[in-house]
């Protein structure tokens, strides 16, 4: 496989999204847009993000901001294995 020249793809941001940025951040230059829906919410418990239950059994996941962290490019791909099984599983 040939080494990529740049990293480009690991970062977007959609500015003109009326929701911009989606969870309160001191780091707007850095607010990544990739993970708008956030893979590794299916992994429940083992997303590794900053989460809590509501109420009623809904996972709130308002005040992570794992996806949409610059750097966390890696982290979310490196869930994917985990997110495979759970589909195999049919969960």
């Amino acid at each position: 496989m040939r080494e990529m020249e740049t990293t480009n793809y690991k970062f977007f941001q959609h500015r003109d999204c009326e929701f911009f940025p989606c969870h309160e951040t001191g780091d707007v230059e850095n607010f990544n847009c990739l993970f708008c829906y956030c893979p590794l919410y299916a992994l429940g418990a083992k997303c590794g993000g900053n989460f809590s239950y509501t109420e009623n059994g809904f996972k709130d996941c308002s005040k992570c901001l794992v996806p949409h962290k610059r750097n966390n490019y890696e982290y979310i791909i490196s869930k994917y294995p985990e997110i495979i099984e759970l589909v195999k599983k049919g969960k």
